[in-house]
């Protein structure tokens, strides 16, 4: 599939190249206005489409091979106002959400998640390899970064609700697209996970040490530490990732889909000294799964499963380039060890692609 996949690659890198082109000339048009210091009146709201694939950085259409997720970011909440009750209501019940200088945003997203097994031209998985099976979701997170003199500080805490199985289109969405660019469809759809409602909620806390070098030219490390608990996934995590490049101070990292090391939204560009920013990163996700759907199979019905690892972890590096709050771009590659028992073949490896713009 070597060469499809150049096909594919090539006309997901058109059409970022034209997606950029055509937010550079808007970013251009509102140059003049842009050139005054940002203030929170003027913070909009933000797009991402993030698109995840093994063909970005391997040859192989297996496991995790397809994630793809529009999301939207809001501008900063005002503070007493409809969204900010949510935020006070955890701040005032839990130890979620606290502190009286806080920038608070929240965050909407919908997405599809494909998996397959090694051997997509068989009907049949086996007991040996991971089932087919597919999650298409709808996602709320609410943001909140404050700061102390020595760090920043991220929460994030996000829902996400959804179905697997047939009703998650994932056959249709793998193969259609198949057809279109003309590699062969798989086989085993048929025999993927059953219909089953499901929902994740987690929530994650980010801090962000930063030492700045010369100018807006920083370094930093961001540590973090969450949970996440539901019928689809249920695991604890921690991180840690490390960035150089200037204007590091406008977000916590890239956008990734769950479960992967960063994964917020979050955007303050009025944090930024200048209207240009870039960084390259570096960072590794250990995570103790105590529930996998995609292969543990499901919850309440005999489906195929296999036998999971409970410890997983990530590693990935990365860089982002972006235009103040205009445009964004983002390209990483991921390897991930084995998710479960007997798994044949080299560690997993995939990239992420993702653009941002600017919402009003």
């Amino acid at each position: 599939m070597t060469c499809s996949h150049h096909m594919i690659m090539q006309r997901n890198l058109l059409l970022c190249l034209l997606l950029l082109t055509s937010m550079s000339a808007h970013a251009s048009t509102g140059s003049a206005s842009a050139t005054a210091p940002k203030s929170d009146t003027v913070n909009p709201g933000r797009i991402t489409v993030i698109n995840e694939n093994d063909y970005y950085a391997s040859n192989d259409d297996q496991h995790y091979t397809q994630g793809a997720r529009l999301s939207y970011l809001s501008g900063r909440v005002n503070n007493n106002g409809f969204w900010d009750t949510p935020f006070q209501f955890f701040a005032a019940h839990t130890p979620l959400f606290g502190g009286a200088e806080a920038r608070r945003k929240y965050g909407f997203s919908l997405g599809q998640n494909m998996f397959t097994p090694r051997n997509t031209q068989s009907t049949n998985a086996g007991t040996n390899d991971r089932p087919y099976a597919a999650w298409l979701y709808g996602g709320f997170n609410l943001l909140q970064e404050s700061a102390t003199p020595s760090h920043h500080t991220l929460e994030n805490l996000e829902i996400q609700a959804g179905v697997v199985g047939r009703w998650a289109l994932g056959g249709v969405t793998q193969n259609d697209f198949h057809q279109f660019v003309g590699v062969k469809p798989a086989l085993g759809w048929r025999n993927q996970l059953e219909n089953e409602p499901g929902v994740i909620i987690s929530y994650e806390r980010k801090w962000r040490f930063q030492q700045r070098l010369y100018g807006n030219l920083a370094v930093d490390i961001i540590p973090e530490a969450g949970v996440s608990a539901g019928n689809i996934l249920t695991y604890g995590q921690g991180s840690v990732m490390v960035r150089f490049g200037q204007n590091l101070a406008a977000d916590y990292g890239p956008s990734r889909i769950r479960p992967s090391l960063s994964g917020t939204s979050w955007f303050d560009a009025t944090q930024m000294d200048g209207k240009f920013g870039w960084y390259i990163f570096a960072g590794t996700q250990g995570r103790a799964v105590a529930r996998n759907i995609f292969l543990d199979g499901n919850s309440f019905k005999n489906s195929p499963h296999v036998n999971k690892k409970p410890l997983v972890a990530d590693f990935l590096v990365g860089a982002s380039l972006f235009w103040s709050d205009a445009v964004r771009l983002d390209f990483s590659v991921i390897q991930r060890t084995n998710e479960f028992y007997n798994q044949s073949g080299h560690t997993d490896r995939f990239g992420g692609v993702n653009l941002t713009f600017t919402f009003l």
